[in-house]
């Protein structure tokens, strides 16, 4: 299956995360191309991401041939509030200016002069946007409209904020990324809230968010029947139903492993039915 965004911008199957990596960023990022990934997901954020590791190895790629057209690059704007005093911009300006600051960091970060999709790390509060969220968006917004982006998205958002973002925003969002938890019927709310307006679901730490279902016996049973992990089956779960899973492994066997989950045999109606059901 195929994902593409709502303006026509297709999607890979599969996306790299590159939190928590520190020093070993820059060599994990070129196994993962190296292994056949063509996404990587970052983001201007020091407490978590070496984003300007990520365009380390991008550099070293562009030496063996891999170009910057090849990739698709995605990385996210965090307000100060999740920043440590290491803030890619001036934290006394306004948020459009932090927007517009963090923004060029980015592209400096990762040697590029325009992103493939641009993300909101998260808003400010846990319930509702305030102006300052507005702010924001309103400049990524531009940035968008400038061309500067392919996509524009949101991360970290709850299912009554992201229905606010999408009646109001003057451009809705393309991509929402959300940490992905089976008790809450794999973000269901949310994923339910992206199919109405279109909009691709992208799920992260699908495998360290339900450790605890890991090992059910309807996962167990699908990963035996179709001769693979018990993570490939989990992949292959979300994106069939139509989520863009991140993985974020370092390990280069288990890149290989996740990347063939594309052609795995489908899982059955009945497997689905009993995967989404699991943590409920």
């Amino acid at each position: 299956m195929t994902l593409q965004t709502y303006n026509e911008v297709p999607l890979p199957a599969f996306l790299y995360g590159t939190a928590w990596k520190k020093e070993a960023t820059t060599r994990l990022v070129e196994l993962a191309v190296e292994s056949g990934f063509t996404a990587i997901d970052t983001a201007n954020q020091l407490i978590h991401y070496q984003e300007a590791l990520v365009g380390e190895a991008l550099v070293a790629l562009a030496e063996k041939g891999v170009t910057r057209e090849s990739l698709f690059l995605q990385t996210k704007f965090t307000s100060a509030g999740g920043q440590d005093h290491r803030t890619p911009y001036d934290r006394s300006a306004d948020f459009a200016t932090q927007v517009r600051q963090s923004f060029e960091s980015s592209l400096q970060h990762l040697h590029t002069d325009h992103l493939d999709s641009y993300v909101l790390h998260g808003p400010m509060t846990r319930r509702g946007l305030t102006p300052g969220d507005w702010e924001v968006w309103a400049a990524i917004e531009e940035l968008y409209q400038a061309k500067k982006t392919r996509i524009i998205g949101v991360s970290n958002v709850s299912p009554d904020q992201l229905a606010l973002l999408c009646a109001k925003a003057k451009v809705k969002p393309m991509v929402v990324q959300n940490r992905c938890f089976a008790v809450l019927g794999w973000d269901h709310q949310v994923r339910e809230i992206c199919a109405e307006h279109d909009i691709v679901y992208q799920g992260f730490s699908l495998l360290t968010a339900n450790q605890e279902f890991l090992g059910a016996p309807p996962i167990r049973a699908a990963a035996a029947r179709l001769r693979t992990g018990i993570a490939q089956v989990v992949f292959k779960f979300a994106m069939q139903i139509g989520m863009l899973p991140l993985t974020g492994t370092t390990d280069v066997q288990h890149m290989k492993e996740d990347l063939a989950v594309e052609k795995l045999d489908p899982l059955t109606a009945e497997e689905m039915e009993s995967i989404l059901a699991i943590g409920l």
